[in-house]
């Protein structure tokens, strides 16, 4: 009904306006496709934002694929978000022990302020991350280790999981070395979520490449993780190769470098722009003897401090799985956390920092220093047992006065050290929240060669050597091959062994530092024992094959004939619509087997669910029942698994050509097929039966 205000000839009007706002409509659509949505605000001015956008992205194309302006984003992100933390742990860290020094005189008050600023601290981010996103405890590095194998977890690359293990990670490393935990694992963690995103955008972005850069990114973000941390792009790379990736592709190498690069060189730029350093150099600085940093006949005892790394590994990882076996099966620690998370970190927190009080057991820890202070003193080319003699040697408030400040010798701390720190740090790993474990057994390995070293040089200075003509002993370089020694047989790695002398820039030590990591890995390596991360994939039940194999070796032999299970759904070369319409609604695979008939099951090869659906609208359109072959193509099979193969190769074929579904055929006949949800479900119920 028409409104009584409306004049003559308005409607005829009205429809030329129409018709005027359609064809400018059009017009305009033509220009920018977002001016063809009404409801938008500022329409136009979101056009010509995107139409800039498009030019830009036209002209970077230009020089680069669009994905490696990604690689360059991941780098720098991941180095300021490292920046950012770092710069907070160390106003925490430097206002509590303002705080400590102030309280001097008064012991309890200076206990309760060591003792509660890092008991609170852990139970924030202990109650934090089981109240916010339960993923972001631990490490973080099992479960990308199993993303990148080829299995979803899309919880724990959620933004939620990246802010809350974030600041609960700042809480973590804010509480010293009382607790003695570092940040690459979870930092790995942070920058693979970073690389999912960019993933993401790239993915958005029309590129030809689209689908290979998304799936290099997190490969590369593994990289990224470890470069951001330390300033070390080529053990980034080396880390992502050994502990990340069970097939690592050789196009891979080119983004992981130009990444880790770019986020190591952002790293060290902060690291100068904020006043820290002079210049991008090393991030632990060295003063060994250039001249000779090490004799011919020291290899020998390099050699022997491999070995005793690798005992002393076997025996920390033995530890460590007892205590995870036990916190499982206790039903005090069970529940504990289970229910109460901030509870029990706030505890064990509150016991540590309690054993590391300087005014007791921690006067012979060297308790004062932090993590870096730690491995810089450790690292320090003076001999301490000669110079903590002579008392005309004035040494400063350097590395030996913290060692020495109860006035024993340095072997006395030394030792103190290493029998605390074993299982003070087996106790930490059992605490949930965000934290990792490669740096305080890095520091670890550190302090063991700077034991032998500190032995060796005492020896050398009583006169018993000085037929070898050994003028000086350097414990430094026992302290860095140690250090790499420890840490990469705790964690079955060689990369250690270039971390160190990235960190350093001490190349001249760079052949007993691989002696002793190669030895010390041989001696964990043997017996099948599983590393640190691998027992992480264990105790969690992880679906990642190479560490279900350490706990059982016979479990990769299994036949997939045994554990495959029934097929869903499959369609015959002439089926109709009726059927082919029940398989779609049915399957969401993207691949549907095709069989010669139900009753031969002799298979023919794959229809894509594209095409069924194509074939749908051909059948309604034309009103015609045609059979599936002679619409359809047939793709042959190209991988055709048998029953007797097994878990462990197909597990391979699945990572190596990449393909979504494999089909598994006795003499013709289909018998199942399996995907990558599939080969989860096999591993979880293998799993089970470790």
């Amino acid at each position: 009904m028409k409104s009584l205000d409306e004049a003559p000839g308005s409607e005829i009007i009205g429809e030329n306006n129409n018709r005027e706002r359609e064809s400018q409509s059009e017009t305009s659509h033509n220009k920018s496709p977002l001016l063809a949505d009404p409801w938008k605000p500022c329409r136009r001015s979101r056009a010509t934002v995107k139409e800039w956008l498009l030019k830009l992205r036209c002209c970077l194309g230009a020089v680069c694929g669009i994905e490696w302006y990604g690689y360059a984003a991941l780098g720098v992100f991941t180095a300021i978000l490292s920046f950012l933390m770092d710069l907070s742990v160390t106003k925490l860290l430097t206002a509590h022990r303002g705080l400590y020094m102030k309280l001097e005189g008064n012991s309890l008050l200076q206990f309760f302020c060591w003792t509660l600023y890092p008991a609170c601290l852990c139970a924030v981010a202990s109650s934090f991350s089981h109240n916010i996103c339960p993923f972001s405890t631990g490490s973080g590095i099992p479960e990308v280790r199993t993303m990148l194998a080829g299995f979803k977890m899309p919880h724990y690359l959620s933004l939620t999981n990246m802010s809350t293990k974030f600041l609960g990670l700042i809480c973590t490393l804010a509480a010293g070395s009382t607790v003695f935990l570092g940040k690459v694992g979870p930092f790995v963690h942070l920058s693979t979520i970073i690389g999912a995103y960019l993933s993401n955008l790239c993915n958005l972005i029309p590129a030809n490449n689209k689908e290979k850069a998304g799936g290099e990114m997190l490969v590369v973000a593994a990289a990224v993780g470890v470069a951001s941390c330390f300033g070390a792009p080529i053990t980034g790379v080396l880390f992502s190769v050994e502990v990340m990736c069970s097939h690592f592709a050789l196009s891979h190498y080119y983004p992981c470098f130009f990444s880790a690069a770019c986020g190591a060189l952002t790293f060290r730029l902060f690291s100068v722009w904020s006043g820290d350093e002079e210049s991008p150099q090393a991030l632990f600085k060295t003063n060994f003897p250039a001249a000779v940093p090490f004799y011919s006949l020291e290899i020998l005892l390099f050699a022997f401090l491999g070995l005793l790394c690798g005992a002393v590994s076997c025996c920390y990882l033995a530890c460590h799985r007892w205590m995870l076996q036990f916190t499982k099966t206790n039903p005090m620690f069970n529940k504990m956390l289970t229910t109460e998370k901030g509870l029990y970190s706030g505890m064990v927190a509150f016991l540590l920092a309690s054993l590391t009080f300087p005014h007791s057991v921690g006067q012979y820890m060297a308790s004062k220093h932090t993590m870096k202070q730690l491995l810089t003193s450790l690292l320090d080319s003076r001999q301490w047992s000669s110079q903590s003699h002579n008392a005309s040697l004035h040494l400063g408030p350097e590395a030996l006065l913290e060692w020495s400040s109860s006035g024993s010798p340095v072997f006395l701390p030394l030792a103190v050290f290493l029998l605390m720190k074993m299982w003070m740090l087996v106790l930490a790993c059992t605490l949930p929240l965000p934290a990792g474990y490669f740096m305080p057994v890095f520091v670890y390995g550190a302090a063991l060669g700077r034991f032998l070293g500190e032995g060796v040089a005492y020896v050398s200075s009583t006169g018993l050597t000085s037929g070898l003509q050994w003028a000086s002993i350097n414990p430094g370089g026992y302290a860095l091959a140690g250090a790499a020694a420890f840490s990469g047989a705790v964690t079955h790695t060689l990369s250690p062994a270039l971390l160190a002398v990235e960190l350093t820039g001490q190349f001249s030590h760079a052949v007993p530092v691989l002696i002793a990591t190669l030895l010390a890995n041989a001696l964990a390596r043997s017996g099948h024992r599983p590393s640190f991360y691998d027992a992480l994939s264990i105790g969690k039940r992880l679906p990642y094959l190479p560490s279900l194999k350490k706990a059982c070796p016979r479990l990769p032999s299994t036949p997939v004939g045994q554990v495959l299970g029934a097929i869903l759904v499959k369609l015959q070369k002439a089926a109709g619509p009726v059927e082919v319409k029940l398989v779609v609604n049915t399957s969401t695979d993207s691949q549907i087997p095709v069989v010669d008939s139900h009753e031969s099951q002799i298979i023919l090869g794959f229809v894509l669910r594209a095409e069924l659906l194509m074939f749908l609208r051909h059948c309604e359109s034309e009103a015609l029942e045609k059979h599936l072959d002679e619409v359809c193509c047939i793709h042959p099979t190209s991988v055709l698994l048998s029953p007797h193969n097994t878990v462990q190769e197909a597990h391979s074929i699945l990572s190596l050509v990449g393909a979504q579904t494999l089909f598994v055929a006795d003499r013709g006949r289909l018998l199942g097929l399996i995907t990558w949800p599939e080969m989860k479900r096999i591993l979880e119920d293998l799993a089970k039966e470790i």
